[in-house]
């Protein structure tokens, strides 16, 4: 190469991989993360997903009409590493009630990502809902993981917003990335960075805390205040 300047990236000589996802249970304010399992969880979360099958649009999976048929699905997939699934118990209820997964997990490279979100009726909008991101977030980057990755079809706003509430920036979108239920699906990209988690994790702390909620549980501050400034790039589709 002659003429240009030869560039490269930032160093890392005392880079070391961080060990894979395990199955201890992650223990919140409002919430539990536990390994997903068919016998402690899946009638629990039938239950609680029968309230509303719009929660299946995105995913590849689902709705389930029987109980059997989500035992099954439930079976299969806790049995898998890469997605590492977690079951979401209300620590107010005692119930399972979502569920999510880490995904793409490469150790290699320090990057992992969040996925297979779907939580009840009974969980969105909640800060359980938002702490059991958190939990996920936060043994990633404790872990020692550079990079936390959240992907939706990019038609489903809702899962936009909340990626860029949460702090994580746009990336952009992949267009006809892939194919599910026969249909095309272009993915946007978010992602935060080991940089960021120090701020992230205060803006977490701080909305989480009871005190920023009233008597009658609606929030003081909102979390999308603290993080945007956070945020490198912000999605123009919403």
């Amino acid at each position: 190469m002659t003429g240009e300047e030869r560039t490269f990236g930032v160093a890392l000589p005392d880079w070391r991989p961080p060990h894979m996802p395990g199955t201890s249970p992650m223990n919140g304010r409002y919430v539990t993360l536990e390994k997903l399992d068919a016998q402690a969880h899946a009638a629990q979360l039938f239950e609680a997903n029968s309230v509303d099958d719009g929660i299946w649009d995105y995913l590849p999976y689902g709705p389930f009409e029987e109980l059997k048929a989500y035992r099954e699905w439930v079976m299969d997939v806790a049995e898998s590493r890469d997605p590492h699934f977690w079951a979401v118990r209300s620590r107010g209820t005692g119930l399972a009630v979502g569920v999510l997964s880490y995904l793409r997990i490469d150790a290699a490279v320090g990057s992992i990502e969040v996925g297979h979100i779907n939580f009840s009726k009974s969980l969105q909008r909640s800060p359980a809902a938002t702490e059991a991101v958190y939990l996920l977030m936060k043994w990633a980057f404790d872990s020692g993981y550079r990079r936390f990755e959240w992907k939706c079809d990019a038609l489903n706003l809702p899962s936009r917003r909340a990626a860029q509430r949460l702090g994580l920036s746009f990336e952009g979108v992949f267009r006809q990335a892939t194919i599910y239920k026969g249909r095309n699906r272009d993915t946007a990209w978010f992602a935060a960075i080991d940089a960021e988690w120090a701020q992230l994790r205060t803006a977490f702390e701080n909305w989480l805390d009871p005190d920023n909620f009233d008597q009658n549980g609606v929030q003081k501050s909102r979390l999308a205040d603290a993080t945007s400034p956070i945020l490198v790039a912000c999605d123009p589709a919403i």
